[in-house]
């Protein structure tokens, strides 16, 4: 598979009022696995998207990818695949509520059939392994679903906690759903936690927020016992800060833990 392309969109609904599910044609002969990330490249306002030139090596392909004039170089966001049905797949966009919208957001509000998306991925090298215990606790926010929806194909023993703004943001989908309702992000989300029944030996696939998948990881290592390669984890965004914001000392120390340092 070319590791960069085009998506066009074939179809825009809303699963929940804070959801857009985006339908791209442009998969076809895709390797399938859960929780399948890749690159989604948004044009600058009123310019198509232009791709750099494709390689398979990811670092040749970014360093093309800077080499783009900066006034036409597509703004660069990770993105998991919700679903996929022959040669089409699913993006699921979360619109959060308050503050200013970042490009990925702002394109997603008015997303239409015709228009057009760049994509790096998804990689192989990237795919993350399906958590394997005697118990899996499968844990994140709205942002998570995507993923977690996924992994549900593959583990059969999860426990599963999934932190929303309110009911109206439920899916269809075997999972314990907590409602934030005003609450602090997270908060929920590590309460429920804390009280789940999880023995020492289990295993657990977090996601989400990024302070929030930290406080989880510190509570199961530090007061459950879990061991730290038992845990796959990734912050998906950071509160106040955009994926174009220099990494904190926590982000750092976070990228460290997840190659073993």
């Amino acid at each position: 598979m070319n590791p960069t392309g085009l998506l066009e969109v074939t179809a825009v609904r809303r699963p929940t009022p804070r959801t857009v599910r985006v339908t791209f044609t442009g998969a076809e002969g895709w390797e399938a696995w859960p929780d399948q990330q890749l690159k989604l490249l948004f044009p600058p306002p009123g310019r198509p998207v232009r791709l750099p030139a494709g390689d398979d090596d990811v670092m040749r392909w970014y360093q093309a990818f800077l080499a783009i004039p900066e006034d036409e170089r597509p703004v660069m966001r990770s993105y998991t695949v919700r679903g996929r049905d022959r040669g089409t797949i699913d993006v699921d966009f979360v619109l959060h509520a308050g503050g200013t919208d970042g490009p990925a957001t702002a394109w997603a509000r008015t997303a239409a059939p015709g228009d057009v998306l760049g994509r790096y991925g998804p990689d192989a090298a990237y795919r993350r392994p399906v958590p394997k215990a005697d118990a899996v606790l499968l844990a994140g926010d709205e942002t998570a679903l995507p993923a977690i929806a996924t992994l549900l194909s593959e583990v059969d023993n999860a426990v599963v906690f999934v932190e929303v703004p309110d009911a109206a943001e439920e899916q269809p989908l075997p999972v314990h759903w907590l409602h934030r309702d005003g609450a602090a992000h997270g908060s929920r989300l590590l309460e429920a936690v804390r009280g789940a029944s999880l023995g020492p030996g289990s295993a657990a696939w977090l996601a989400g927020e990024a302070g929030m998948v930290r406080a989880l990881r510190r509570h199961l290592v530090a007061e459950r016992g879990l061991d730290k390669g038992a845990i796959e984890f990734t912050g998906y965004w950071r509160r106040a800060l955009t994926q174009d914001d220099a990494p904190t000392p926590e982000d750092l120390a976070d990228a460290r833990e997840k190659l073993g340092g």
